[in-house]
């Protein structure tokens, strides 16, 4: 069983579908502390100026899980589907993916963060990604530890054997005490390659909306097509 596990984020970039992508189980992590200023309710798209933010707004309190993360009003979905509309209208695939798009912030009334990442990113790897994954949440199942015990111990519940995770989790995993559990931990590679962007410079950390309005049925190949 090979598993990854994040919590959600707003139109992530494409790392997280390249996990998702290896799992036999995606789990959702998201009844853990919300991290506020970070990818979890924001993410960047490009414009001819550079990178712009579109940041879906939270308030300002940090003591909450993600799960319980409102979103404060509504007016944001305007602004993000014109900026989309404006930096993507002559992008090779925006018409292909512009229905779901205007579905997102024209004909829903977003009130929770995490029912919006998890929509949004189940959408986004099973529809136009084809992703074949089992998705699951960390919520299901009865957990007690803390942090990284709290995660083995989520891992174990599942019947985990390899473990899936961004390069940034060396930083602060010990893989020696998974592999004690009978886990393999395995840090992906995000050296991905480029693709024709609306406008330069190339940015890799960009939404996983800039792949897909820029490469279409091509996403696939620019995330783990290219390392076959």
């Amino acid at each position: 069983m090979k598993v990854a596990v994040l919590q959600s984020s707003y139109l992530p970039w494409k790392g997280y579908f390249d996990l998702m992508h290896d799992a036999d189980t995606f789990i959702f992590y998201d009844d853990t502390q919300f991290t506020k200023n970070d990818w979890r309710n924001r993410n960047k798209i490009k414009t001819p100026k550079g990178p712009l933010w579109l940041s879906v707004p939270v308030g300002d309190d940090i003591h909450r899980r993600m799960d319980e993360v409102e979103i404060a009003e509504w007016k944001w979905q305007q602004k993000h589907w014109r900026s989309i509309q404006q930096n993507y209208s002559k992008a090779p695939y925006f018409k292909k993916y512009r229905d779901w798009l205007y579905y997102i912030y024209k004909d829903n009334v977003w009130t929770n963060l995490s029912h919006l990442n998890q929509y949004t990113m189940v959408q986004i790897a099973k529809e136009f990604l084809g992703i074949k994954v089992r998705i699951a949440s960390s919520g299901d199942y009865e957990l007690h530890g803390h942090k990284e015990e709290r995660l083995l111990e989520l891992l174990l519940k599942v019947g985990c054997k390899t473990y899936y995770c961004g390069p940034a989790s060396k930083n602060y995993l010990d893989s020696e005490r998974f592999k004690e559990a009978g886990i393999d931990v395995v840090f992906k590679d995000t050296n991905y390659p480029t693709y024709k962007q609306v406008y330069e410079p190339f940015d890799p950390f960009v939404s996983i909306i800039d792949l897909l309005l820029c490469t279409g049925p091509e996403a696939p190949y620019y995330i783990w097509g290219w390392r076959q």
